[in-house]
């Protein structure tokens, strides 16, 4: 009973951890419920007033969302800093209320330096926030040179409170964050091969539900790799760990997205295109169907789910004797005799399978350290040494990156941003108080918050849209509360904290949710304050829907960067992550000297995620344009194939020094050529549409390439899969010219 439960216990956990990796919102919104709460009981047995009970509130809340450092000093230190700005911002406040004009000018000097200090980093992102919204605190409850005293008091036990949450109750470290991630990453690939399994069950009326779960969990394997990248400096003892781990993270999310597709190859009479994997609706490749009750599907069903029992199993619990003929058995089909008998396809799948469960050796040695190797058999021994090679190989290359020069004046972003929400946020204060001489300070607030984490006209029109829907939603929700808690103080303190968690764990999924939450958590405030009625509710959408056009309007008038523009940049950004990691990969490969290829495909996936979020305004739904929203996915979809197939080739390449079995080939570099002209030409095109820039088309990547004398079968099969991605990329490359409306030339001969 007892093993049952820690079982039942363990399942719970990984759903948890999958559907939110590392815990970052739940322990966000935990982390600022419980600072709030000791904050209101600390006060409450104060015997404070409503208003500073609402005021301690707010700065709990603000002192413990603002402080976004990883190291736990430099938390320290942030939070220390913030309590005397937080104290000189509502003493501004209170000092200026009465005076509008200074008040006004004073708050609009104040935002700028807020969004400006962004420059400096995560201590003036935070010392910036903190000024801002304590400046809006003492507008919300109506702070006066008298209640000033008060004020200092209530804030002081808030930052006392949130620091007394952060690093007693609720502590965090890097190394505990990265932890939960790591766990994340496995529950995710346990759940992709969950999905690879259904796929290999799925009937004819079922298979495209199955795809569409295989993409969404294909993309969330990825994103979890990504956080983990942007953690690992952080959260590891030193760089040769962090570069291990990275190694081995990304194997593991290349071998589970090549099983994926060499099931949909098996599962059809053709090879299949990367392009399903990525692009929403692309259809399943007809014209055959993998046989579900034949014998050598039915052995790689088992596998799959032994494959996954490897993924998801405890540490503590992956010991035994069974566990390592399981494992044994999956690293055997690395070895040609080995495999099953079957079509050349479900072999495929087989050797696939064998690699991934190398992958998941390798991230279990790197995530848990020495593994029991008492019953090794000789193919698992073999992979242990390659594993144990590729360590060495790893601890003792260093690479250092040239920094890009950053941009001075009004081209640097902070710069710009400071510029554009100071003249918004103006205009909002004046259009502001036309409407509400007491709440005009919400226009305000929701052109500063439309212009956080954006970066184009486009996004800040998307985000505006979403918070304004929020909020008339959180209004109707704010009166029929407002109706049935009256003025229990203590109950809306209790729904209060529970929207505050609300707002927190479904900020980074929805925007829109995020903004009902806290619309409707103001009601309650309102409420308590004693200056709750529904027109208050109501200039709430008003100043709302002020605020937000008066952001596009700066965003759109006031140096301006159109989406298009935003995208383009990006665009050329991701074509030249793209030609560094196949350059080198090929370099690599041809024999040349290596170089860091998982950095390089680190910085490649994270400049596609900037550009994924940058297309986003264009790939909404209330986007008119429906073929220009087509076109953007397509171009993103065509990019992270491409990516795929370039972290496979730096993955391989990274292989050569340390496998005998992989031989250098120096005809890749030629053949390699023509992938790298069209990446330019494309990127060129894109830069500058009046540059001339065309692709090149010609024979295939393989016919290419004069026969070799290097026939074994393992080199045959290593070659086989270099050549496959390379043809795969430029396919995918010579794709992205057509919507981008780069012409084409035939290649010239040689």
């Amino acid at each position: 009973m007892r093993q049952a439960v820690r079982s039942g216990w363990a399942r719970t956990w990984d759903r948890l951890a999958a559907s939110d990796p590392g815990l970052l919102r739940l322990t966000a919104g935990l982390r600022t419920v419980a600072a709030i709460a000791l904050t209101l009981a600390v006060l409450g047995l104060l015997r404070v007033p409503t208003a500073q009970l609402v005021a301690g509130a707010i700065a709990a809340m603000v002192s413990t969302f603002a402080i976004r450092e990883k190291q736990r000093s430099g938390q320290a230190v942030t939070l220390a800093l913030g309590l005397p700005v937080a104290l000189a911002s509502v003493s501004l406040g209170a000092l200026l209320s009465q005076r509008v004009v200074a008040g006004d000018l004073f708050f609009v000097a104040l935002i700028f330096c807020a969004v400006y200090s962004r420059r400096f980093g995560d201590r003036g992102t935070a010392l910036g926030l903190i000024g801002f919204q304590v400046y809006f605190l003492s507008l919300f409850v109506g702070a006066a040179p008298a209640t000033l005293p008060a004020l200092y008091g209530v804030l002081t036990v808030a930052f006392v409170c949130s620091a007394v949450v952060r690093f007693v109750l609720l502590p965090e470290t890097p190394t505990g964050t990265l932890d939960r991630l790591r766990r994340a990453f496995r529950a995710r690939l346990g759940q992709l091969i969950a999905s690879q399994v259904e796929l290999l069950d799925a009937g004819p009326g079922d298979v495209e539900k199955v795809l569409e779960d295989l993409r969404t969990r294909t993309a969330r394997l990825h994103e979890t790799a990504l956080m983990i990248q942007g953690r690992l400096e952080d959260g590891t003892a030193d760089e040769a760990t962090a570069r291990l781990l990275q190694r081995r993270i990304a194997d593991a999310e290349i071998a589970a997205e090549r099983m994926g597709l060499l099931l949909l190859t098996a599962r059809s009479a053709e090879r299949t295109n990367t392009l399903t994997l990525h692009l929403p609706g692309a259809p399943l490749p007809t014209g055959g169907e993998l046989p579900v009750r034949d014998e050598a599907t039915a052995v790689l069903r088992r596998d799959l789910e032994a494959l996954r029992l490897l993924v998801l199993r405890p540490l503590g619990e992956a010991s035994g004797t069974a566990l390592a003929q399981v494992r044994n058995r999956l690293l055997g089909y690395r070895e040609e005799e080995n495999l099953p008998k079957a079509a050349p396809a479900v072999q495929d799948v087989f050797r696939g399978l064998g690699e991934a469960a190398r992958a998941v050796l390798g991230l279990r040695t790197a995530l848990e350290g020495p593994q029991d190797e008492s019953d090794d058999t000789p193919a698992t021994a073999r992979s242990r040494e390659e594993l144990e090679a590729e360590d060495a190989a790893i601890e003792s290359s260093e690479e250092e990156e040239p920094k890009e020069p950053e941009p001075a004046g009004l081209g640097r972003p902070t710069t710009r941003a400071a510029v554009q929400v100071a003249i918004g946020s103006a205009l909002a204060i004046a259009g502001g108080e036309l409407l509400s001489s007491q709440r005009w300070y919400w226009a305000v607030l929701t052109c500063w918050i439309v212009f956080i984490n954006t970066a184009s006209t486009g996004e800040i029109l998307v985000k505006g849209y979403r918070r304004l829907l929020g909020t008339m939603l959180g209004v109707v929700a704010g009166i029929l509360l407002a109706g049935l808690v009256g003025h229990h103080t203590w109950t809306a303190f209790g729904l209060v904290l529970l929207f505050v968690f609300a707002m927190f764990y479904t900020a980074p999924l929805s925007y829109t949710l995020m903004s009902f939450f806290v619309t409707a958590m103001l009601g309650l405030l309102y409420t308590l304050l004693n200056t709750y009625t529904t027109a208050v509710l109501v200039l709430r959408v008003e100043e709302t829907a002020l605020g937000a056009a008066c952001g596009v309007f700066a965003a759109a008038l006031v140096l301006p960067i159109h989406t298009d523009r935003r995208t383009n940049e990006l665009l050329v950004t991701v074509l030249e992550r793209l030609g560094d990691v196949t350059r080198g990969a090929v370099e690599q490969l041809s024999g040349g000297t290596g170089a860091d290829l998982v950095e390089r495909a680190r910085e490649l996936d994270q400049a596609l995620a900037d550009l994924r979020a940058a297309t986003q305004p264009l790939t909404h739904p209330i986007t008119p344009m429906r073929a220009r929203r087509a076109t953007a996915r397509y171009v993103v979809a065509l990019l992270e194939t491409c990516a795929y197939h370039a972290r496979s080739l730096a993955a391989t390449a990274e292989l050569l020094p340390t496998h005998p079995t992989i031989a250098a080939d120096p005809r890749l570099r030629q053949a390699c050529g023509r992938i790298m002209h069209n990446i330019e030409a494309i990127a060129g095109h894109v830069a500058d549409p009046r540059s001339g820039a065309r692709t090149r088309t010609g024979p295939s990547i393989a016919s290419m390439l004069e026969p070799g004398t290097l026939r074994t079968p393992r080199y045959g099969r290593v070659t086989d899969r270099v050549l496959r991605h390379l043809q795969r990329l430029d396919e995918a490359v010579s794709g992205l010219g057509r919507p981008l409306g780069v012409s084409t030339a035939a290649q010239p001969a040689t």
